[in-house]
Protein backbone atom coordinates (compact mmCIF):
# COMPACT_ATOMS: atom_id res chain seq x y z
CA UNK A 1 0.00 0.00 0.00
CA UNK A 2 1.35 3.43 -0.96
CA UNK A 3 1.73 5.90 1.92
CA UNK A 4 1.38 9.65 1.61
CA UNK A 5 5.18 10.00 1.78
CA UNK A 6 5.57 7.69 -1.21
CA UNK A 7 3.44 9.87 -3.47
CA UNK A 8 5.25 11.69 -6.26
CA UNK A 9 3.53 14.85 -7.51
CA UNK A 10 3.66 15.46 -11.24
CA UNK A 11 1.95 18.28 -13.10
CA UNK A 12 -0.06 17.35 -16.17
CA UNK A 13 0.34 19.85 -18.98
CA UNK A 14 -3.34 19.86 -19.88
CA UNK A 15 -6.63 21.33 -18.81
CA UNK A 16 -8.62 18.70 -20.69
CA UNK A 17 -10.90 17.04 -18.10
CA UNK A 18 -10.97 13.77 -20.04
CA UNK A 19 -7.19 13.49 -20.18
CA UNK A 20 -6.86 14.43 -16.51
CA UNK A 21 -9.39 11.78 -15.49
CA UNK A 22 -7.77 9.06 -17.60
CA UNK A 23 -4.18 9.79 -16.52
CA UNK A 24 -5.11 9.96 -12.85
CA UNK A 25 -6.69 6.52 -13.17
CA UNK A 26 -3.72 5.12 -15.09
CA UNK A 27 -0.85 6.59 -13.01
CA UNK A 28 -2.46 6.60 -9.57
CA UNK A 29 -1.77 2.89 -8.91
CA UNK A 30 1.96 3.59 -9.43
CA UNK A 31 1.90 6.16 -6.61
CA UNK A 32 2.09 9.11 -8.98
CA UNK A 33 -0.31 11.93 -8.18
CA UNK A 34 -1.30 13.78 -11.33
CA UNK A 35 -2.14 17.45 -10.79
CA UNK A 36 -3.61 19.53 -13.64
CA UNK A 37 -1.69 22.64 -14.59
CA UNK A 38 -4.91 24.61 -13.96
CA UNK A 39 -4.01 24.48 -10.24
CA UNK A 40 -1.33 27.06 -11.11
CA UNK A 41 -1.40 30.08 -13.38
CA UNK A 42 0.25 28.23 -16.23
CA UNK A 43 -0.25 30.02 -19.56
CA UNK A 44 -1.27 27.92 -22.51
CA UNK A 45 1.63 26.64 -24.57
CA UNK A 46 1.81 27.50 -28.26
CA UNK A 47 1.81 24.11 -29.99
CA UNK A 48 4.18 25.08 -32.78
CA UNK A 49 5.68 21.64 -33.27
CA UNK A 50 5.22 19.73 -36.50
CA UNK A 51 4.91 16.34 -34.79
CA UNK A 52 3.24 14.81 -31.75
CA UNK A 53 6.71 14.41 -30.18
CA UNK A 54 7.63 18.09 -30.55
CA UNK A 55 4.31 19.31 -29.16
CA UNK A 56 4.40 16.95 -26.18
CA UNK A 57 7.87 18.19 -25.19
CA UNK A 58 6.88 21.84 -25.65
CA UNK A 59 3.86 21.40 -23.36
CA UNK A 60 5.81 19.52 -20.68
CA UNK A 61 8.58 22.17 -20.60
CA UNK A 62 6.02 24.95 -20.30
CA UNK A 63 4.19 23.28 -17.39
CA UNK A 64 7.40 22.43 -15.52
CA UNK A 65 8.82 25.91 -15.96
CA UNK A 66 5.76 27.55 -14.43
CA UNK A 67 5.22 25.09 -11.56
CA UNK A 68 8.71 23.89 -10.62
CA UNK A 69 7.43 20.30 -10.65
CA UNK A 70 8.21 17.34 -12.87
CA UNK A 71 5.82 17.47 -15.79
CA UNK A 72 4.12 15.04 -18.07
CA UNK A 73 2.37 15.93 -21.30
CA UNK A 74 0.82 14.08 -24.12
CA UNK A 75 0.03 15.11 -27.63
CA UNK A 76 -2.51 12.94 -29.27
CA UNK A 77 -4.93 12.89 -32.13
CA UNK A 78 -6.70 10.85 -34.73
CA UNK A 79 -5.14 9.91 -38.06
CA UNK A 80 -7.57 9.01 -40.84
CA UNK A 81 -6.07 7.10 -43.76
CA UNK A 82 -8.58 8.36 -46.34
CA UNK A 83 -7.63 11.94 -45.35
CA UNK A 84 -3.87 11.30 -45.67
CA UNK A 85 -3.45 11.12 -41.90
CA UNK A 86 -5.43 14.26 -41.08
CA UNK A 87 -6.42 15.74 -38.72
CA UNK A 88 -3.33 14.38 -36.89
CA UNK A 89 -1.62 17.01 -34.76
CA UNK A 90 -4.45 19.42 -35.58
CA UNK A 91 -7.14 17.14 -34.14
CA UNK A 92 -8.12 19.44 -31.26
CA UNK A 93 -8.61 22.44 -33.56
CA UNK A 94 -9.71 20.62 -36.71
CA UNK A 95 -12.83 22.71 -37.22
CA UNK A 96 -11.15 26.06 -36.50
CA UNK A 97 -9.87 28.23 -33.63
CA UNK A 98 -13.15 27.91 -31.70
CA UNK A 99 -13.37 24.16 -32.23
CA UNK A 100 -15.07 21.84 -29.77
CA UNK A 101 -15.68 18.09 -29.83
CA UNK A 102 -19.01 18.38 -31.60
CA UNK A 103 -17.81 20.68 -34.38
CA UNK A 104 -14.69 18.57 -34.94
CA UNK A 105 -16.72 15.38 -35.25
CA UNK A 106 -19.25 17.06 -37.51
CA UNK A 107 -16.49 18.20 -39.87
CA UNK A 108 -14.80 14.80 -39.86
CA UNK A 109 -18.03 12.93 -40.65
CA UNK A 110 -18.83 15.38 -43.45
CA UNK A 111 -15.39 14.83 -45.00
CA UNK A 112 -15.86 11.07 -44.74
CA UNK A 113 -19.45 10.94 -45.99
CA UNK A 114 -18.59 9.48 -49.42
CA UNK A 115 -15.81 7.19 -48.19
CA UNK A 116 -16.78 3.47 -48.37
CA UNK A 117 -16.64 1.33 -45.25
CA UNK A 118 -13.50 -0.55 -46.25
CA UNK A 119 -11.54 2.72 -46.58
CA UNK A 120 -12.59 4.26 -43.26
CA UNK A 121 -9.54 2.99 -41.35
CA UNK A 122 -8.06 5.28 -38.70
CA UNK A 123 -6.05 5.25 -35.53
CA UNK A 124 -5.67 7.24 -32.37
CA UNK A 125 -2.02 8.08 -31.72
CA UNK A 126 -0.52 9.35 -28.47
CA UNK A 127 3.01 10.50 -27.69
CA UNK A 128 3.83 11.18 -24.05
CA UNK A 129 6.78 13.18 -22.72
CA UNK A 130 8.07 13.40 -19.15
CA UNK A 131 10.62 15.92 -17.83
CA UNK A 132 12.06 16.05 -14.31
CA UNK A 133 12.55 19.81 -14.70
CA UNK A 134 11.98 22.48 -17.34
CA UNK A 135 15.49 22.22 -18.82
CA UNK A 136 15.70 18.43 -18.72
CA UNK A 137 17.86 17.55 -21.75
CA UNK A 138 16.65 13.95 -21.87
CA UNK A 139 12.86 13.73 -21.92
CA UNK A 140 11.36 10.29 -21.48
CA UNK A 141 9.15 9.50 -24.47
CA UNK A 142 6.53 6.81 -24.96
CA UNK A 143 4.01 6.18 -27.70
CA UNK A 144 0.78 4.27 -28.23
CA UNK A 145 -1.40 3.61 -31.27
CA UNK A 146 -4.99 2.30 -31.36
CA UNK A 147 -6.45 1.02 -34.63
CA UNK A 148 -10.11 1.40 -35.59
CA UNK A 149 -12.54 2.81 -38.15
CA UNK A 150 -14.52 6.02 -38.57
CA UNK A 151 -18.18 5.34 -37.81
CA UNK A 152 -21.03 6.62 -39.96
CA UNK A 153 -22.59 8.50 -37.03
CA UNK A 154 -21.68 9.36 -33.43
CA UNK A 155 -22.54 6.81 -30.75
CA UNK A 156 -21.96 6.64 -27.01
CA UNK A 157 -21.61 9.10 -24.15
CA UNK A 158 -18.27 8.12 -22.60
CA UNK A 159 -14.80 9.44 -23.28
CA UNK A 160 -14.20 12.70 -25.11
CA UNK A 161 -12.96 14.09 -28.41
CA UNK A 162 -13.38 11.71 -31.31
CA UNK A 163 -14.37 8.73 -29.15
CA UNK A 164 -17.97 8.92 -30.38
CA UNK A 165 -16.94 8.32 -34.01
CA UNK A 166 -14.06 5.87 -33.44
CA UNK A 167 -15.48 2.46 -34.25
CA UNK A 168 -13.87 -0.68 -32.84
CA UNK A 169 -14.91 -3.63 -35.05
CA UNK A 170 -13.66 -6.23 -32.56
CA UNK A 171 -15.95 -4.79 -29.86
CA UNK A 172 -18.86 -3.85 -32.12
CA UNK A 173 -19.05 -0.34 -30.66
CA UNK A 174 -17.36 3.04 -30.56
CA UNK A 175 -14.70 4.03 -28.06
CA UNK A 176 -17.34 6.19 -26.35
CA UNK A 177 -19.42 3.06 -25.70
CA UNK A 178 -16.62 1.10 -24.02
CA UNK A 179 -16.58 0.80 -20.23
CA UNK A 180 -13.92 3.13 -18.83
CA UNK A 181 -11.95 0.26 -17.34
CA UNK A 182 -11.70 -1.40 -20.77
CA UNK A 183 -10.68 1.78 -22.52
CA UNK A 184 -8.06 2.50 -19.84
CA UNK A 185 -6.52 -0.87 -20.59
CA UNK A 186 -6.37 -0.80 -24.41
CA UNK A 187 -6.41 2.81 -25.61
CA UNK A 188 -3.55 4.67 -27.27
CA UNK A 189 -3.07 6.69 -24.07
CA UNK A 190 -3.10 3.55 -21.93
CA UNK A 191 -0.44 2.01 -24.18
CA UNK A 192 1.73 5.12 -23.89
CA UNK A 193 1.33 5.20 -20.09
CA UNK A 194 2.12 1.50 -19.80
CA UNK A 195 5.27 2.05 -21.86
CA UNK A 196 6.17 5.07 -19.72
CA UNK A 197 5.51 3.85 -16.16
CA UNK A 198 8.61 1.67 -15.62
CA UNK A 199 10.91 4.35 -17.02
CA UNK A 200 9.10 7.03 -15.04
CA UNK A 201 9.48 5.16 -11.74
CA UNK A 202 13.20 4.64 -12.39
CA UNK A 203 13.72 8.32 -13.25
CA UNK A 204 11.91 9.44 -10.10
CA UNK A 205 13.79 6.99 -7.90
CA UNK A 206 10.56 5.27 -6.92
CA UNK A 207 10.51 1.66 -5.68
Amino acid sequence: MTSEHDITRVVLASGNPGKIRELKALLGPAGIEVLPQSEWTVPECDETGLTFVENAILKARNASRHTGLPAIADDSGIEVDALDGRPGIYSARYSGPDADDQSNNTKLLARMEQVPDERRTARFRCVMAFLTHADDPSPILAEGSWEGMIARAPAGSGGFGYDVVFQLPEYGCTSAELPAEVKNRISHRAQAVQAMVGRLIRRLGRR
